[in-house]
């Protein structure tokens, strides 16, 4: 990597969600920092973008993550003319169909809006790249995974997850990170645990249906719910799993390539995902019956394929392109 001036001094506005949530953004911002690019992230809220306003002369560029950064981006850029890029990590689609139509047509409108001052944007899904180059000039990029980190995690990592679950560190453990909505067929999840035989499922994360999460684990010993642990302990946690289950229905998830990289045979929802995960994953139905038989079936399956796969989305690589972006528009 050539050595960038640490002069590049960048304000990523991202999603307000917590760190151990959300991490990709941290990633990229780590190692843009390693080349010279001084990054400050920060979560997305009527009290950061006034915050941002006020300190709008300390920053070269405004990178705004979809959808709330995004969006807060196109007002500092409007308001003190610094340069932005969008960086658009999440389709349309997956907000339109959660959220009342008057708010994601207003929602869109205002997204376009951004492509449209923005100085350049990256994105991430194939679907959205008519809407985005309609408005500007872009660039595709892709999400990652910290490979080694997850791979090839220090044995005091691992240790510390199999010390964590206790009696529960034993064959047939299930895992599931990530949030708790109903997007993510939490509810049918559970549902599988707790009708398939001998079977542990660990849920790492929070959101809405975290209160149901607790009170099934509660009832029942086949569902262990530590809540939202540090990111850095995650790869503990996955090597100590013998299979990891993403059930929202998007070929672009980061859960599925942590997975990979630890070496954990994987559980995918049928659907989008199936082209670019054939013969790496196995698919379900997002129902109860579907999914555990696709459990079954993961525990027997060779994770090569998928870890293979996983290798090729490092972060450091993503971040090479964000850093060329946010230099070329300084």
């Amino acid at each position: 990597m050539t050595t960038t001036s640490a002069t590049s001094r960048v304000l990523w506005l991202t999603p307000d969600k917590p760190a151990d949530i959300s991490v990709g953004r941290q990633r990229i911002a780590d190692h843009l920092s390693s080349d010279g690019i001084a990054v400050a992230l920060r979560g997305t809220t009527p009290k950061t973008v006034l915050q941002s306003l006020r300190e709008a002369d300390r920053y070269d560029v405004v990178v705004g993550t979809t959808r709330a950064g995004a969006i807060a981006g196109l007002v500092l850029k409007l308001a003190t003319g610094t340069p932005l890029v969008v960086d658009h990590i999440d389709p349309i689609r997956q907000f339109e169909a959660t959220h009342p139509r008057w708010l994601g047509a207003i929602v869109r409108q205002l997204e376009n809006a951004a492509f449209r001052i923005a100085d350049h944007v990256l994105y991430v899904y194939a679907e959205e790249e008519d809407r985005v180059e309609r408005f500007a000039s872009a660039t595709k990029t892709d999400l990652g995974v910290e490979f080694d980190r997850f791979a090839n995690p220090p044995e005091e990592t691992v240790s510390s997850a199999k010390s964590a679950l206790g009696p529960f560190d034993e064959e047939n453990v299930a895992i599931y990170v990530g949030g708790l909505e109903p997007i993510y067929h939490i509810r049918d999840l559970l549902d599988a645990f707790t009708a398939i035989d001998g079977w542990t499922l660990v849920v790492l994360g929070t959101g809405s249906l975290a209160d149901l999460v607790e009170r099934t684990a509660a009832a029942h010993e086949c569902i262990v719910f530590p809540g939202t642990v540090d990111h850095h302990l995650v790869p503990g946690y996955l090597h100590a799993a013998d299979v990891g289950i993403c059930l929202v229905d998007d070929p672009h998830t980061l859960k599925v390539l942590e997975y990979g990289a630890a070496g954990v045979p994987t559980v995918q929802v049928r659907g989008r995902a199936e082209n670019r995960f054939d013969g790496r994953v196995e698919f379900c139905d997002p129902t109860p019956d579907s999914i555990a038989r696709a459990v079954e079936r993961a525990a027997t399956a060779d994770p090569t394929p998928l870890q293979s796969f996983a290798r090729a989305f490092d972060w450091s690589k993503i971040a090479e392109t964000y850093k060329q972006v946010i230099t070329t528009v300084k």
